[in-house]
């Protein structure tokens, strides 16, 4: 694929979406750096709040592109109250009659609101068309609908951004055969997961299609490459935080108060139902 790209303030031709990699990130660099971008996204939070701003954050991305991962790094240290994931089901039969991106529009951002959509609209272009559960005609159409729907989404004021992970081929393949064998992972690998896997070009195709249909000068993509899982975390939350215009908002200096005094308060006599202290291993 030869495609623009967006980088900051400049564009690039590419021919490979998930880039060149540039090594892995040492965890104590990739530890403090994110400690220092959660302090910037809380200062972005209350400033969304007292402002009465709208943020719509959308991931998408091949399976194991890691879009869980990067959202649990921003939702890490922010309050879910203002921050809201929406990852939503399989749609029912009442949603499926439905214009589609009904049920998705009930999800955007009121004032003071982040809203970051794991997997979004975009199923339409993507799973959707690829594994056959729409026609062909309807993800034309949906190709088409769509970049009208968002510039009404952000003339409404809603600040959209769109992030397309992109992880190559081999470490696509390690990283699901790394969930097969890994209980902590195994919920992660569906059938589907399976089959989309052998669809590698189909899905190509169908993303080549989707960023020449919606790729606009009001809700633009931004690719990541994500085949160093650390470094795409601080690159998209470091992007967020420069596309969204912000100031730390002048805070009080907290100071505890003192505490009550006991006044006769005894502790009551009766045994608690105590969880057991076991004997972890010290190394």
């Amino acid at each position: 694929m030869t495609k623009k790209k967006k980088k900051d303030d400049e564009t690039l031709a590419v021919s490979d979406p998930a880039g060149a990699d540039e090594g892995k990130l040492p965890r104590k660099l990739y530890e403090r750096e994110l400690a220092r971008l959660h302090v910037e996204l809380v200062k972005l939070q209350e400033w969304v709040v007292a402002k009465g701003l709208k943020l719509c954050i959308v991931f998408e991305g091949r399976d194991g592109a890691g879009k869980g991962g990067v959202i649990k790094a921003i939702m890490e240290r922010v309050s879910p109250r203002i921050f809201n994931v929406i990852a939503l089901p399989a749609p029912t039969e009442r949603e499926k009659s439905q214009m589609y991106l009904q049920r998705y529009v009930a999800h955007l951002p009121a004032a003071g609101e982040i809203m970051i959509f794991d997997r979004s609209w975009y199923n339409r272009a993507g799973v959707e068309r690829v594994m056959g559960f729409c026609d062909e005609s309807d993800a034309q159409k949906f190709l088409r609908m769509t970049p009208a729907f968002e510039h009404a989404m952000v003339d409404s004021g809603i600040i959209l951004l769109k992030y397309w992970l992109e992880v190559s081929e081999e470490e696509q393949t390690r990283r699901l055969e790394s969930r097969i064998n890994d209980g902590r992972k195994i919920w992660k690998l569906s059938k589907m997961d399976l089959k989309s896997y052998a669809r590698w070009f189909d899905y190509s195709r169908a993303r080549d299609e989707m960023f020449i249909a919606t790729d606009t000068s009001w809700a633009p993509w931004y690719v990541v490459n994500s085949n160093d899982k650390k470094r795409a975390r601080l690159n998209i939350i470091s992007h967020l935080l420069k596309h969204v215009p912000y100031e730390e908002l002048p805070r009080e200096k907290v100071k505890l108060p003192k505490r009550q005094e006991p006044e006769n308060y005894r502790a009551p006599e009766y045994t608690y139902r105590a969880v057991p202290e076991l004997a972890w291993p010290v190394k």
